[in-house]
């Protein structure tokens, strides 16, 4: 290995892309610790010191977003805008004709499609930071009327009230809405000068940045109850957690690189004295066809309403008449939405990514398509005629092994959830070994070795996994 990394970085055009990116991942580093003007940093700690449920919402809202909420940072909002944009554009593509005549025009409707793109990212940073800023000024107020002496959030520009002041709000809506830009920027420019996907590799570094706080904090909840079997936090739980660590990513490498191999034979064809053709090869359909993208579907649409619950909280006051019933409703939204571990949430995000699982298949898979490049191409499934038959047989298989990629997909959701309620760990340590951390930064890792593997290839050497 040490020799395939030698010759990995002797290759100068390798070397300079994984150089680049790494000083731009440096960058997003850079960005991550430096805070808004005038904010409280340790105020914003203690802060959310004291409400668990809150810091379990964003510990999961920075899985996705490459960023720590908790803090407000010039990153703040990460890259989860740019995320939302890209996914509502390309289910777009796919029931609005004029979107859908831009994708099909090719690379110059692709940068068509990329500018409208980044506008709509523009448009939701500001309604999102907006909207995160409104829920910390609602928490700041509430705090004070408790019997708080000052915003805990800022050292200045606070009004009479105790709140968040107009101007200083718009001056950290635009810091933040610049720093995703900013971060829109860096991603585009891996993919295009580094290695890699750049987004995905701006998520993983957010994730693998939380790794370290995550062991150390295991490592206290060992210390501070003793390293003893049978305790409330022995030898057994971190055994069973390093067992879980394991097989998670055994699971996501065996099902991200599964396939499932269709047969085909191509027709043969006499072209003087020479036949073409004739041989047999296979068709590979990706057992997980969606990818990572339904948790990421499934998780931002349960988000929504642990945060519209999470605001309604701070300004429900009232416990008789019409404002006690919407103040029990609220309570109720918080007991389901609030936290990860009831069980309709459960029931729930299973639900959303099955759903998404077959949807998000059915947008990027089309068999019809695929059946008429085989019969194009004088290529068929053995006991199928070309055409119709094909695309029939195609989605069948399709179907069934995209239920076996929901399903893991489901498991790896919920390991988690299951890993909180049993074994009384905070979300931040059940999310580092085992979930949807663990799945996004395998699966970005095994893209770049892949992409790797192909430079090294393409230039007769071996890839990184070969033996």
């Amino acid at each position: 290995m040490l020799n395939k990394i030698r010759i990995m970085f002797s290759i100068p055009e390798l070397r300079k892309k994984i150089l680049l990116t790494i000083g731009l991942l440096a960058v997003y580093r850079l960005g991550w610790n430096i805070m808004i003007p005038m904010v409280n940093s340790q105020g914003m700690h203690d802060a959310f010191a004291g409400q668990v449920g809150l810091t379990d919402l964003l510990d999961r809202v920075a899985v996705f977003s490459g960023t720590q909420l908790d803090q407000m940072t010039i990153f703040g909002l990460g890259i989860m805008p740019y995320i939302s944009a890209s996914i509502i554009f390309q289910l777009l593509a796919t029931v609005w004709a004029p979107l859908e005549k831009l994708q099909k025009e090719g690379e110059s409707g692709r940068k068509k499609i990329n500018e409208y793109t980044r506008y709509a990212t523009i448009l939701i940073c500001v309604i999102q930071s907006y909207a995160y800023l409104s829920m910390l000024n609602a928490t700041a107020v509430s705090q004070m009327r408790s019997g708080g002496t000052q915003n805990v959030f800022l050292d200045s520009c606070i009004n009479s009230g105790g709140g968040l002041t107009l101007g200083w709000m718009m001056l950290a809506v635009l810091i933040m809405t610049t720093g995703t830009a900013f971060l829109m920027w860096l991603g585009e420019q891996i993919d295009e000068y580094g290695i890699g996907n750049g987004i995905s590799l701006l998520i993983m570094a957010g994730i693998l940045a939380r790794a370290p706080s995550a062991i150390i904090e295991l490592w206290k909840n060992v210390s501070s109850n003793g390293i003893t079997l049978g305790g409330q936090f022995g030898v057994e739980h971190v055994v069973i957690l390093a067992v879980l660590f394991f097989l998670v990513v055994l699971g996501v490498v065996f099902v991200m690189q599964g396939q499932r191999r269709i047969p085909t034979q191509s027709a043969k064809h006499v072209r003087g004295r020479q036949v073409y053709g004739g041989s047999r090869q296979y068709l590979p359909l990706r057992v997980n066809q969606a990818g990572v993208m339904p948790i990421i579907f499934a998780s931002s649409l349960l988000l929504f309403p642990q945060f519209v619950f999470a605001y309604l909280s701070q300004s429900c006051t009232a416990t008789e008449g019409i404002g006690g019933l919407l103040t029990s409703f609220v309570q109720w939204g918080q007991s389901v939405f609030g936290g990860n571990s009831s069980y309709i949430y459960v029931v729930l995000e299973i639900a959303l990514i099955y759903f998404f699982c077959y949807f998000w298949t059915a947008v990027t898979f089309n068999p019809k398509d695929m059946a008429n490049n085989l019969k194009d191409h004088g290529t068929f499934i053995q006991g199928h005629r070309p055409g119709s038959r094909t695309a029939d047989y195609l989605e069948k298989v399709m179907i069934r092994i995209t239920y076996v990629g929901a399903t893991f997909l489901a498991i790896i959701a919920v390991v988690p959830t299951l890993i909180t309620a049993t074994m009384d760990v905070s979300y931040s340590i059940a999310g580092f070994f085992g979930g949807t951390s663990l799945l996004i930064a395998v699966s970005v890792v095994i893209d770049l070795v892949n992409k790797i593997d192909s430079h090294l290839v393409m230039r007769n050497y071996k890839g990184l996994l070969e033996k």
